[in-house]
């Protein structure tokens, strides 16, 4: 087939709000309780095989980890190797079929999860991960949508951009895939982004070794199904379950490894980014280092700001998911004059809000991801506690026997720079700094330099002169920041997302940037009419 393709124009999937009595709603209780009758037999995939090893390792929701909502068949380094195999033998056919044949298949793999697997991989984020249904909902279902659709566009602008021709020559740019394969390593709480991260790689004609968190193999296994079921080749993307250093080892050593797209913690990207280092001069090329880690995202609310307008930023920014978002407001610097009223706000919200199970609909906070991040968290509220600088305002309750539950909680600290004012705690913890009207620059300056992240950031405000001074004094203190809104919640194709310092590579998932990134351009020259001497009129005497 001959023709310059027109992909369809994509627009951002619409949100379906599960009201009672909904279809929806109706729909999503089916698929939950299907999956708490059934218990999945989760295996790997690479090549064209299911690949169970025997050693089975359970997955429990983390609200109700009594359950078994089934288990994962952990692999060994055999297994990481055998996906590099499949994945390079795959990789020749699927780099040489034509561009819109690979976007043919992640627009049906979107279709497929805006339409017949939407409640099925939103009950499985639900309970693998325990988001509440309007979370799962703009995470496993709208976003990773998104992402296919505008990922699919932005290839198309890519495959477009051509260089100018002079007269009797035509100039051709190539966009190659990677030379080797690439590793995509996933995180537990955000199922869109587990699915983004191998497909945007894939979509450009690379081939991939996919491993996703432990936490999110119960709804990455629900992705690998949807690709499967659209027809994507076999070893294109292989989906592994082995732990970290075990990959790593395999794949950092290896010399076809092209590059890798990450989400995590900063610790593990650093470390990663040093074995790369270690090991350059094993590689074919030098590869692609692409990596969105931590936050310690801030909220200021300026003495102008509208109050109700903070506060209901800062309990969704703070609350929603537990936290557990990169993008999570984790701490606030108030004006003096307002904070006597936020406050009185802030508790009233806090005292209505419900915390318990996914399945309760009405519960705004569910569980945390596992025993070690609940463990991690009550020792951050046992030490606040008993710290002279700091003061617990709200919350701090916590019960792991049911499920890993922690309270959305306040601390208010008189010290800019407390702990928790600058380590990333990844929890439902918001801590508080109360600075004076008349020292806005100041704080301004004390939250541009207080953290070593710089992923997102908002500013509460009504003067336009101040919300100027924030924009251009916290300039490289977030890739993502916003005015009058909460600092979470990037929507693709609106907000690209990604933050700079220790927070990444800033790549901005949801762009034609992060596509950038898993091509290697090549640039051809055809001369029509060729000079026959090598000789230039420069070079004549007379």
């Amino acid at each position: 087939m001959n023709g310059f393709f027109n992909v369809p124009e994509p627009v951002n999937e619409p949100v379906l709000q599960y009201g009672a009595g909904s279809t929806e709603r109706l729909l999503l209780k089916q698929a939950l309780n299907k999956a708490y009758e059934t218990q999945a037999d989760i295996p790997m995939y690479i090549g064209a095989g299911e690949v169970r090893t025997g050693q089975k390792v359970a997955i429990r929701p983390p609200h109700n980890h009594q359950h078994i909502l089934g288990y994962y068949h952990q692999g060994t380094d055999a297994d990481v190797t055998n996906a590099i195999h499949a994945a390079l033998a795959a990789k020749p056919n699927w780099e040489q079929l034509p561009w819109e044949q690979r976007a043919a298949i992640f627009l049906k793999a979107a279709d497929l999860i805006a339409g017949p697997y939407r409640y099925e991989i939103n009950a499985a984020t639900m309970l693998g991960q325990s988001k509440n249904a309007y979370q799962a909902e703009i995470d496993s279902a709208c976003e990773l949508v998104d992402f296919l659709r505008f990922n699919v566009k932005y290839m198309a602008e890519i495959y477009a951009q051509q260089p100018i021709s002079a007269k009797g020559t035509w100039n051709r740019a190539e966009q190659r895939p990677l030379e080797g394969f690439v590793f995509a390593l996933t995180p537990f709480n955000f199922t869109a982004i587990a699915g983004n991260l191998p497909t945007s790689a894939a979509m450009m004609g690379n081939v991939v070794v996919w491993k996703p968190s432990h936490a999110q193999i119960y709804s990455a296994h629900v992705i690998m199904k949807v690709l499967k079921a659209v027809g994507l080749p076999d070893g294109v993307i292989n989906l592994i379950y082995v732990p970290g250093p075990v990959a790593g080892e395999v794949i950092f050593s290896h010399p076809d490894f092209a590059g890798i797209h990450f989400t995590g913690s900063t610790g593990v990207f650093q470390q990663i980014w040093k074995t790369i280092g270690a090991n350059i001069q094993n590689y074919k090329s030098y590869p692609r280092i692409v990596g969105e880690t931590g936050g310690k995202d801030f909220i200021i609310v300026h003495h102008s700001a509208d109050v109700q307008v903070a506060a209901a930023a800062i309990v969704r920014g703070a609350f929603e998911y537990q936290g557990q978002k990169c993008s999570a407001a984790s701490r606030l610097y108030v004006a003096a004059s307002v904070w006597p009223s936020l406050k009185k706000e802030l508790l009233e919200d806090l005292a209505s809000i419900t915390t318990g199970p996914v399945e309760d609909f009405s519960n705004f906070v569910n569980a945390v991801i596992d025993e070690n991040a609940f463990d991690k968290l009550v020792n951050v509220i046992k030490q606040a506690e008993n710290d002279v600088e700091a003061t617990i305002i709200a919350g701090g309750g916590h019960d792991k026997s049911g499920g890993y539950f922690i309270e959305p909680t306040i601390i208010e600290t008189t010290d800019p720079q407390y702990f928790t004012m600058k380590e990333e705690l990844f929890g439902p913890i918001l801590t508080v700094f109360v600075y004076a009207d008349d020292s806005y620059e100041e704080t301004l300056k004390l939250a541009d330099k207080t953290s070593v992240y710089a992923l997102t950031g908002a500013i509460i405000a009504t003067d336009r002169h101040v919300i100027e001074q924030a924009c251009s004094i916290l300039k490289n203190a977030a890739g993502n920041f916003y005015i009058n809104d909460k600092c979470t919640g990037a929507v693709v194709g609106q907000q690209p997302f990604g933050g700079a310092r220790a927070s990444g590579t800033n790549d901005k998932a949801g762009s034609m940037i992060n596509l950038l990134r898993w091509v290697s351009p090549r640039i051809i020259k055809e001369t029509f009419n060729p000079p026959v001497d090598y000789r230039y009129p420069v070079f004549e005497e007379k």
